[in-house]
């Protein structure tokens, strides 16, 4: 699954448009490189992002195509 599909699925950003441009910026790195939006992911891999002066880091767990909102936190476990 593209790394931007992926963050708007697991809702840990809202918007695909801003998980894109976020990549673009440098913002998100996949296994310690930065990530083009179109990256594809694999289950295990760890995903940081800056948020201005926050970082968070996830290991992806699964990546299914559709997901409620009340499950999307199960897509991910923060690692911090």
């Amino acid at each position: 699954m593209r790394l931007d599909k992926y963050l708007k699925n697991s809702r840990i950003i809202k918007r695909r448009t801003v998980a894109k441009e976020a990549c673009e910026q440098g913002r998100v790195l996949v296994n310690d490189k930065v990530a083009k939006p179109g990256h594809e992911l694999k289950t295990g891999d760890l995903i940081k992002i800056v948020f201005g002066s926050k970082e968070l880091e996830v290991r992806v767990v699964s990546m299914p195509e559709n997901v409620r909102k009340e499950d999307a936190q199960n897509l991910y476990e923060v690692v911090n």
